[in-house]
């Protein structure tokens, strides 16, 4: 046995031995090291002036630009900071349409005239930094020629430090002003939102003077021994198994779900959580998820655009650990054919200044008014842009998950359970006079089905929903684990400021005829009611009458990722985010471009890295173990006689014919596959090359792998070469 699987699994089962080293002092507690790598507003206190601070924070609560001698301050106190606490060099932290981070390391000292060394550190070069534009996506928003880009500090995320370097979070734009990342957009829609979100609070409350979008994210990952993930190279090169037949066990008996976590994956998780406090990101829950070796943690709510920060940075703070305990962490949406993929759940809510949570009933009827207002108001804003919020979450990644094993299926839906759903249906059938009752002390009551002061666990779970309603907010469960979840959250940010606006503006027109306000406001959310039931489904979203009557109801049904994209680009998109601010038509066909060029790079490497794995692995162990068969079936027939001889080789005939077959189609396919690549790459333009892999080279891909997936079932153990199912899921 001196293949390279098994030479892996010796190392993998060394592993289980794994001391843990990493240990936290007994007298430490949470908040003895929370956030000590982040620049808190607390700790800005000791190193700038009263003065400046009230005038910085009162810009950033505001959304105002930081002056520059402001910058000039402030970045005198963060020097003095970071290098008290070991900083040497400092970058600019921003989200290229990559999806991931990026940054560019600069020390915190220049030379002076004379050649002598000066530590410095200016508000320049905290407000702005110019790094090479011309090497990240930009969808022809930039020639490559034309490299000059913007990276411009984001006062309202906190700078950090990951080891001796201090991380100033950025956005990132091109020189003529366009956004190159998906924090620029993401702070737009939620400033929309807002704005839009204030002005329809107007009608109940005038202290409301701000309203934030939180964000609380749910990220699943799988784990996998190093030794056996050397041993892929679809798992090192694409993030996923390409190929690999379905383990005897698996799921099935559903008791790896909330199990007793694996010792080494807990010294794993204990420094993940750690580290991730110390860096100021809030985690609080983890598990164990569906699948073997498929885990979850999850934080306390944040402010989006913070929360987002936190999930990119979580990611690249898991991988860094993971190594630590000879882990790889697999953020693929499905790195295993027949289990749980992984997603990021987003749990997505407004909330006031006044402490008020837009999306939970209230403690009297104008809130409950309130909360029934912006509830149908997200309902139809979904309603309305059910494509686009699907075209916000796919990829070549999450199309394999979406539909599959307890994913949201690729029709965006909303449950709301049965308690909600009975409130709108008893509103949606009365008069203004039932609904609303205003009695001689002008106080006003619903007479409407009883919704509860506090709404906690008033549905039952639909793990078949893309976007449920769980109470006090929305899950949008169709995000993918490996995701920006800003992608997702600007563009249902957007929406929903688009649809307060057209909802307030309505409200207005028939106030200022002189129509008393709390009748206006019930007779447009019955209307509302009304106009979105078609995206409210309660029942089995993997059933294939939901994805008839979803057709039937006039939702989005589309399950071709490259057309999906399209959905950007529709009129009803391109005004939606030209209203809100969010993004430029420009803007858009852009990250249009940039999303099929993506795609097609994926599906490229992949059929490329599942050519080698079958040509250099899995037909070679075919053909050895073939040899080995005709071998004893010469031998068989040296020794007995012809009639002997005829029923002891009938199973290795049968057998060296299933290896010719599959060897065979596999030999073809191949051979397709690469004809179909070739055909794609020589498509005028990158949505036509996306629909080209997705409809030629896909489909060969899924034929080769069930063929080398019946090859492995035949094989001989010894002889195969890639490490199995039963090994990558089940060795801790």
């Amino acid at each position: 046995m001196s293949n390279i699987r098994f030479d892996a699994l010796k190392s993998a089962f060394g592993h289980q031995m794994y001391n843990d080293k990493f240990q936290i002092s007994n007298c430490e507690r949470v908040k003895d090291y929370f956030a000590q790598d982040v620049f808190t507003r607390e700790k800005m206190k000791e190193y700038i002036a009263k003065e400046v601070l009230e005038q910085l924070f009162d810009d950033v609560d505001n959304g105002r630009t930081i002056h520059r001698d402001i910058a000039n301050v402030v970045a005198i106190g963060i020097r003095k900071w970071a290098m008290e606490h070991g900083a040497t060099h400092f970058t600019h932290w921003f989200q290229p349409l990559t999806g991931g981070t990026a940054e560019k390391h600069d020390a915190f000292f220049t030379l002076d005239k004379h050649g002598a060394l000066l530590e410095e550190f200016s508000g320049d070069s905290l407000y702005q930094q110019e790094p090479d534009a011309s090497s990240f996506p930009s969808g022809g928003i930039r020639n490559t020629f034309e490299a000059r880009g913007y990276s411009a500090w984001d006062p309202s995320s906190p700078v950090f430090l990951i080891g001796d370097t201090l991380c100033i979070p950025t956005v990132f734009v091109a020189y003529t002003g366009e956004a190159l990342d998906y924090k620029t957009p993401l702070i737009r829609s939620t400033a929309s939102l807002c704005h839009a979100a204030r002005e329809v609070c107007a009608y109940f409350d005038k202290q409301v003077k701000h309203v934030h979008a939180n964000l609380g994210w749910e990220q699943e990952y799988f784990l996998v021994d190093e030794s056996l993930y050397n041993a892929r190279p679809d798992l090192m090169l694409t993030g996923r198994t390409l190929m690999g037949h379905n383990s005897a066990k698996s799921q099935q008996l559903e008791d790896h779900y909330f199990g007793s976590i694996p010792v080494r994956v807990l010294a794993f998780m204990r420094e993940l959580e750690y580290e991730a406090l110390k860096a100021g990101i809030p985690v609080r829950t983890r598990h164990n998820e569906v699948a073997p070796n498929q885990f979850e943690m999850a934080p306390i709510f944040e402010d989006v655009n913070l929360a987002n920060d936190h999930n990119l940075l979580i990611m690249s703070i898991m991988e860094r650990v993971a190594e630590k305990h000879h882990f790889r962490v697999l953020l693929h949406e499905k790195p295993y054919a027949g289990v749980n993929g992984s997603g990021k759940h987003c749990n997505w809510s407004m909330q006031t200044n006044t402490g008020i949570n837009l999306l939970a009933p209230g403690k009297n009827p104008y809130q409950n008014l309130q909360f029934i207002t912006f509830l149908v108001n997200v309902l139809m804003a979904v309603h309305r842009h059910n494509g686009l919020l699907k075209a916000s979450i796919v990829s070549a990644t999450n199309e394999h998950r979406l539909g599959a094993n307890e994913a949201p299926p690729a029709i965006i839906s909303v449950f709301l359970g049965k308690q909600i759903s009975e409130v709108l249906d008893k509103l949606e059938h009365a008069t203004a006079e039932e609904a609303i009752i205003i009695n001689a002390k002008k106080e006003m009551k619903l007479g409407v089905a009883n919704i509860p002061e506090i709404l906690l666990d008033n549905t039952d779970r639909n793990r078949t929903s893309p976007f449920a309603f769980t109470g006090n907010r929305f899950e949008f469960r169709a995000v993918g684990a490996s995701a920006n979840c800003g992608a997702a959250m600007l563009a249902l940010n957007a929406a929903v400021a688009e649809q307060l606006m057209v909802f307030k503006e309505e409200v207005d027109a028939r106030i200022e005829k002189g129509e008393a306000k709390e009748r206006v406001l019930f007779d447009v959310i019955k209307k509302y009611i009304v106009a979105c039931k078609a995206i409210r489904f309660d029942g089995n979203g993997y059933s294939d009458e939901w994805k008839a009557e979803a057709a039937q109801r006039g939702l989005d049904c589309e399950t071709s990722v490259p057309l999906i994209i399209d959905r950007y680009l529709s009129p009803e998109s391109i005004k939606m985010f030209g209203v809100t601010n969010v993004l430029s038509e420009a803007e858009l066909h852009s990250r249009c471009e940039v999303k099929w060029e993506t795609y097609v790079k994926k599906l490229q490497i992949e059929s490329r890295v599942m050519g080698d794995l079958v040509v250099n692995h899995v037909l070679p162990a075919a053909k050895r173990y073939q040899t080995m068969l005709l071998q004893n079936v010469l031998a068989v027939k040296q020794v007995f006689s012809e009639d002997e001889t005829a029923s002891l080789n009938a199973m290795d005939y049968n057998i060296i014919k299933q290896l010719e077959h599959h060897s065979g189609a596999i030999y073809a396919g191949v051979e397709a596959m690469t004809d179909a690549r070739h055909k794609a790459n020589r498509q005028p333009d990158e949505r036509s090359k996306a629909i080209a892999y997705h409809d030629t080279v896909l489909p060969l891909m899924a034929e080769i792998r069930e063929h080398a997936d019946a090859l492995e079932l035949i094989v001989d153990d010894e002889l195969w070469t890639l490490p199995k199912y039963r090994e990558l899921m089940f060795v801790h």
